[in-house]
């Protein structure tokens, strides 16, 4: 299926933009090829996608602008959280890494999600690999696992799970001192969220009216403020690895977790938040639509 596929892509490009040991030196921007190679491939592959798309189509036919304008928009998120300066002072700062992470999560696979961007970067491949790259998505495996993979409720869970066990001190720990696990860690950051986000905002949530994606987006947004919530009021720092470097900017410790977690409890609280209201919106219009019998006609444009 298409939501398989692009997350295929998506996290290609995820899995170089990870931390790998690299080092930044002072306030520079990331110039690892395994870094930017990725992030350039994906970016490269949905540009020339859309423009022979297009071409061949005219413009907005296939990929419309707004979808575009959305995966510019995911792609730069990507970028800036991890190619430049702030991923150099992620490893330094508490702060800066949950900045990171929130960036990744909450803004750019929301906007990655929303932009389907897999129809574009299948037009990038030559005409006689088309159909073998759509193919992929239509096979059997692909069909189950996709449609297991974004049900709200598994894609919920995953998502939440996988915030949960990288903030458990063990591995949080553990990703700081190995570039591997590093590695993993953002890669489930990305992918479990990219999952999270087109179950709600492309998969069977939309279908069924989105009153279930506003549910399980509230969901989110209590459990990971939760966690966020633990660590600003914890009378100790929970990652002493992570936190060490903090006097060197000002700032103790604690204060440095502190300030970590008010960012992924109130900033990233608020965009599961607003994103629940606007669904509930298109959810209460849809279903007084419906009632007057207008709602197919709204569905189906």
């Amino acid at each position: 299926m298409r939501a398989a596929l692009a997350i295929v892509f998506i996290l290609y490009a995820g899995a170089g933009l990870a931390h790998d040991g690299y080092d930044h030196g002072e306030w520079l921007w990331t110039e690892n090829p395994l870094v930017l190679g990725p992030l350039g491939l994906s970016g490269g592959l949905y540009a020339l996608g859309v423009t022979r798309l297009w071409r061949r189509v005219g413009r907005s036919r296939g990929v419309r602008p707004w979808q575009a304008v959305s995966f510019a928009l995911g792609w730069l998120l990507l970028f800036g959280a991890l190619v430049s300066p702030l991923h150099w002072l992620g490893e330094r700062l508490f702060a800066a890494h949950m900045s990171e992470h929130e960036i990744i999560m909450a803004l750019a696979a929301p906007l990655l999600a929303v932009a389907r961007p897999v129809g574009g970067m299948i037009w990038a491949f030559p005409s006689s690999l088309r159909p073998r790259v759509g193919s992929l998505g239509r096979s059997r495996l692909w069909r189950l696992s996709g449609r297991w993979l974004t049900d709200p409720a598994i894609a919920t869970a995953l998502h939440g799970g996988a915030l949960w066990a990288w903030h458990s001190p063990a591995l949080y720990d553990a990703a700081l001192q190995s570039s591997i696990i590093h590695w993993a860690q953002h890669v489930s950051f990305l992918a479990s969220a990219l999952l999270f986000w087109w179950a709600l905002l492309q998969g069977r949530a939309r279908r069924r009216g989105y009153g279930v994606a506003v549910f399980y987006l509230f969901a989110t947004a209590l459990h990971s403020g939760f966690l966020g919530i633990l660590l600003t009021f914890a009378r100790g720092p929970i990652y002493p690895l992570q936190t060490s470097a903090a006097p060197q900017w000002g700032l103790t410790p604690l204060e440095d977790q502190q300030l970590a977690g008010l960012i992924m409890w109130v900033p990233a609280g608020l965009v599961y938040a607003v994103a629940a209201l606007a669904l509930a919106g298109l959810w209460i219009g849809h279903s007084g639509l419906a009632g007057r019998g207008g709602g197919n006609a709204l569905i189906t444009r």
